[in-house]
């Protein structure tokens, strides 16, 4: 009784916080910030008044979120696997990482929209210069979590794994891999964020779906409650695919967690 009374007591802030926005945005009437009570209702037409056989999800809402969330996850998933398999050679190689690391540096540095004409250029306007934005800027904190993570490997469990003569895959997957989950999926839970973030933003140019095209042509016509309807959208989908993927870090990682507990 004591967690829930305190679980619910935390959130206190977030009406307290509605209420004061609805009060203030109602006595200055400004266009630009609508109150909340119209934007959920703009929210609730534009996405939540379909039928149960869809979930209450409406047509244009299956037209929007289809294609957004399918690049959100196929950019994010790819640039898991090279970050993954990128950290791996750079943290085991011996002068990989000293010879790669200018060039990685400088690369990790350009920002992502930048760098969307010359994608342009090399995929043409689409669905594969939108998933280059995405995996560009969502690999490196993939990559630099993962080198780290396996740079850190202790190295008692590597001579243990060769005295009894483990093979170099299986001291990979036995061993090294095991050991830098943890800061892999640190990585991972950075890089999903990021990959909602870009996922707008490439589909803000060249696009004609999902959600960034969507609020792009708000914006264009002066919706101004449609444009913060998509911003609370992003903001649940931020905070549903956190619950997902901490949910799913609990289930790989609970033997580290249980070893902690032990230590």
């Amino acid at each position: 009784m004591r967690r829930a009374t305190s679980g619910v007591l935390r959130f206190w802030i977030v009406p307290v916080t509605l209420v004061l926005w609805e009060l203030l945005t109602r006595m200055t009437e400004s266009p630009f910030f609508p109150p909340p009570s119209r934007i959920a209702g703009q929210f609730h037409d534009m996405w939540l008044s379909g039928p149960l056989s869809q979930l209450l999800l409406t047509d244009a809402a299956l037209d929007t979120f289809g294609p957004s969330l399918g690049r959100l996850l196929a950019g994010w998933t790819v640039a898991g696997v090279l970050g993954i398999a990128l950290g791996v050679a750079l943290g085991r190689i011996r002068g990989l990482a000293e010879y790669t690391d200018p060039v990685l540096q400088f690369l990790r540095a350009l920002p992502p929209p930048l760098l969307v004409p010359i994608f342009f250029v090399l995929f043409k306007i689409g669905t594969p210069t939108q998933l280059a934005v995405i995996v560009f800027g969502v690999i490196w904190p993939v990559l630099v979590n993962t080198t780290d993570g396996v740079r850190a490997v202790d190295k008692g469990f590597l001579e243990t794994a060769r005295v009894f003569q483990f093979s170099r895959y299986d001291i990979l997957r036995r061993v090294i891999l095991p050991s830098a989950m943890p800061k892999i999926f640190a990585g991972l839970r950075l890089s999903l964020s990021l990959a909602l973030i870009l996922m707008v933003v490439s589909e803000l140019v060249g696009s004609n779906s999902g959600i960034g095209y969507s609020l792009l042509y708000a914006q264009q016509s002066y919706d101004y409650a449609g444009v913060w309807a998509h911003i609370v959208l992003l903001g649940v989908l931020g905070l549903l695919f956190n619950a997902l993927f901490l949910v799913a870090e609990g289930r790989v990682l609970s033997w580290h967690a249980n070893a902690r507990r032990n230590v």
